[in-house]
């Protein structure tokens, strides 16, 4: 049963996949991707890895599934191939992805989510979901084993793309606008974390420098002081014993006074007690 007796042609989404099912039915030297025979909402792709990177020579294959509501909402992407930058049969997490709905543009398509995708590939992982943080070595190597790697669904990957010519990214239809300033924020971003991944170090040992200068200072003060100081204490320890005798005998005179005066108050308050029990049982 075709594709086009399975689904509403009337639906958007429909319409849309199978617009683009047809402009990516010619691999390019980047990439390819096309739709399951039995299901249109879930696509195989393969993509190149780019050049001048660790992933150079690597051939990365794996799984788009789409939202019933795409192109309104992103799809997700699962990686097949070990390749050392994300884990394999797990939803990744890009600013494409089914991870941010908030980031995704309608206008955008699998061709741009495949862009993204190898754009992505050499910036660094800064601890995203479905990301890895292996050596480059170890990505070369997983990159040579790839090229023998095999699809139980789709077959031996390297012979999916068409032969390398170049190394411009997107050697297949001209890059929108759209894509272009995506490609462009993400190697932006890609700068700032390497950058900021370099710059941490550093900071961190310039924290550590000044405090170790704050301590040295603090313990240079208290050394200082400490002789100083020694005299003084021993002076107010003896003033200090003088005035504890001299409360101790004021507290012992003012409680004297104070049961004085308690009993003087008792005395009184017996004695009006009497008189006004005179006064009313024995006139």
């Amino acid at each position: 049963m075709s594709l086009e007796s399975r689904y509403n042609l009337r639906s958007p989404g429909v319409k849309r996949l199978m617009r683009e099912a047809i402009e990516l039915a010619n691999p390019t030297e980047e990439y390819y991707a096309c739709p399951l025979e039995d299901n249109l909402f879930e696509w195989h792709f393969t993509v190149r890895g780019p050049p001048s990177t660790e992933f150079e020579g690597g051939f990365y294959h794996g799984r788009i599934l789409l939202p019933s509501q795409y192109p309104m909402q992103p799809p997700n992407i699962i990686l097949l191939t070990p390749n050392g930058r994300f884990e394999v049969n797990k939803k990744i997490c890009l600013s494409i992805s089914g991870h941010h709905p908030e980031s995704w543009q309608p206008s955008w398509s699998i061709r741009t989510a495949l862009l993204a995708l190898i754009a992505f590939m050499p910036t660094p992982a800064a601890g995203t979901i479905g990301s890895l943080e292996y050596t480059a070595e170890e990505r070369q190597v997983l990159a040579k084993k790839s090229q023998s790697w095999e699809c139980s669904t789709c077959g031996k990957i390297s012979g999916k793309l068409s032969p390398q010519n170049g190394t411009k990214l997107g050697s297949g239809p001209e890059l929108t606008q759209e894509e272009s300033s995506l490609l462009k924020q993400i190697a932006l971003k890609a700068e700032e974390d390497t950058t900021r991944k370099e710059t941490k170090p550093t900071e961190k040992q310039d924290e550590s420098s000044a405090a170790q200068d704050v301590d040295g200072a603090e313990l240079r003060q208290r050394v200082g002081s400490k002789p100083e100081s020694n005299e003084p204490v021993v002076e107010l320890a003896g003033l200090s014993e003088q005035v504890q005798d001299t409360l101790l005998e004021a507290s012992i005179q003012r409680s004297n006074q104070d049961k004085l005066w308690t009993a003087a108050i008792w005395v009184i308050i017996t004695i009006i007690t009497l008189l006004i029990i005179r006064r009313l049982f024995f006139l």
